[in-house]
């Protein structure tokens, strides 16, 4: 049992990250501003846990913190020390992720992204907790000419204020790295399109905060709070006209997260950029497909321009996760469209997803 740090913990990507560490007996403190988030996805996981074990309402702590408040960041990192003695990882979530709201609003972006960040860095040093797996993003690649999978060697030029807060952070990790006699074990997860939701339907993206992403604007779609979904760009170079993509279920992504900490916990000092996808093409009109014949339903279409930063092809190279972790992304993209919408339909008929 190990005690961890999940910042950003009731996001997406970070809820279902604390409800593997949960599933597999560790002790978790989820911190969040809940700005973009709430309290629902972790009260349904305990609720969901507690009836097969007792102790989750213990292992489970939950701190509304925005680590952007250096202040209050140190206050309740004394008071996680004073509860689990220690700490022995963090894997860092927080921060804004819609790309193309970054284009409009780029200081809110490098401040909340970069600065709470760079807090959160002091704050752990000050603990002496020294172990993070940080949330980074394929986004920080340039795919402008790119007709083939991306390594992590690939050409770096993000097209979004987004995509450049995150590989700022990742050049600030590295300078940590380097820079410091101390002991620092890093890893960056660079995920591509993380989608689905929790195979027991528990927990899920909200999907009135979830930007412009492709899925979540399914789901808006074929559950009626949306007459069309938008494609943004039908002229690429592929196969079909449409932006091809690396699909991940957001299940397979938790667990990559904490195959990372096990994997740094076998160094004194490592530092390590992991791409993480199944290393799997699927174009927008393939996956709107594989969604109307897996959920039996009809979803509308409207085609548009492309965005700034949209690419014809992002799909990972996973090789090296392969080779480094204990893991694999296992499921598929038809297990990724059930799962969504069973997260939908059980959560619309419990009045928790509400317009």
């Amino acid at each position: 049992m190990a005690n961890f740090i999940v910042t950003g913990g009731a996001g997406f990507i970070g809820s279902h990250t604390c409800f593997s560490l949960l599933q597999k007996g560790h002790k978790v403190i989820a911190i969040d501003s809940f700005f973009n988030s709430s309290k629902n996805n972790l009260r349904n996981i305990i609720s969901y846990l507690k009836k097969y074990d007792k102790t989750v309402e213990t292992r489970l702590n939950i701190f509304k913190c925005d680590i952007k408040n250096e202040n209050k960041l140190r206050k309740t990192f004394k008071s996680i020390k004073s509860t689990f003695l220690n700490i022995d990882a963090v894997i860092h979530f927080a921060g804004f992720k819609d790309s193309n709201e970054s284009i409009n609003k780029p200081l809110d972006y490098w401040d909340n992204n970069v600065n709470g960040s760079i807090k959160l860095l002091k704050v752990m040093k000050e603990f002496g907790c020294r172990t993070i797996v940080f949330s980074s993003s394929a986004a920080i690649y340039d795919a402008s000419y790119c007709n083939d999978i991306i390594s992590e060697d690939s050409e770096k030029n993000p097209k979004t204020p987004y995509g450049r807060t995150k590989l700022v952070i990742e050049e600030l990790l590295q300078n940590t790295y380097e820079s410091s006699e101390e002991n620092w074990r890093i890893a960056n997860l660079r995920y591509f399109n993380p989608i689905g939701a929790s195979p027991e339907g528990i927990i899920g993206e909200d999907i009135f905060h979830s930007g412009s992403n492709i899925f979540p604007a399914i789901l808006k779609v074929a559950n009626g709070y949306k007459s069309k979904l938008s494609i943004y760009g039908t002229d690429f170079n592929t196969k079909d006209g449409t932006g091809i993509r690396d699909y991940i279920h957001v299940k397979d992504l938790a667990d990559a997260h904490i195959a990372a900490v096990d994997y740094l916990n076998n160094f004194k000092r490592e530092f390590v950029c992991l791409n993480i996808g199944t290393g799997k093409g699927t174009s927008v009109i393939e996956l709107v497909n594989i969604f109307e014949n897996v959920n039996n339903c009809k979803i509308k279409t409207k085609n548009l321009e492309k965005r700034i930063g949209d690419f014809p092809i992002v799909v990972a190279n996973n090789k090296k996760a392969l080779d480094l972790l204990d893991w694999e992304p296992k499921r598929t993209i038809k297990d990724m469209c059930l799962d969504g919408q069973k997260w939908i339909l059980i959560n619309s008929k419990a009045n928790k997803i509400k317009k």
